[in-house]
């Protein structure tokens, strides 16, 4: 393996790799709880008295989208398409968003996510490929 591409880190450039990976797991994971969230409200308990109320079925929808187009966005970044990592950045902000007004509902698995949004924020805002002049 060569040296990293100029402009990045060897930690950036191996992180994009690794923050396409995560994406699609992040993805994945944003399925899975959304379909708990539209499947049965009752998975999660009531908070009645936080600032940011949605249905449960609301939030499972929006996780459920959010995660299908991390998914499609994850793999893009490993094949490397260019208007992924914009994408990527955008979807792991607004997970990161979402995560943070879920904290009530599921508070460790909210902030272990949103340590995930970080990494994969600069992963792919720090990572400059190589362009062919």
């Amino acid at each position: 393996m060569g040296p990293p591409p100029s402009g990045s880190s060897g930690w950036a450039a191996g992180g994009v790799t690794f923050a396409g990976v995560l994406l699609l797991v992040n993805g994945g994971l944003n399925i899975l709880q959304g379909i708990s969230a539209i499947a049965k409200d009752d998975v999660y308990t009531r908070v009645n008295d936080y600032v940011y109320r949605i249905n449960l079925t609301g939030w499972g929808w929006i996780l459920l989208i959010l995660g299908a187009i991390a998914v499609v966005t994850g793999w893009g970044i490993l094949k490397d398409a260019g208007w992924a990592r914009i994408t990527g950045i955008v979807l792991a902000s607004l997970s990161m968003l979402f995560q943070f007004m879920f904290l009530p509902y599921a508070p460790i698995w909210s902030v272990i996510l949103l340590a995930i949004d970080v990494f994969i924020i600069w992963a792919l805002a720090t990572y400059r490929p190589d362009r062919p002049r």
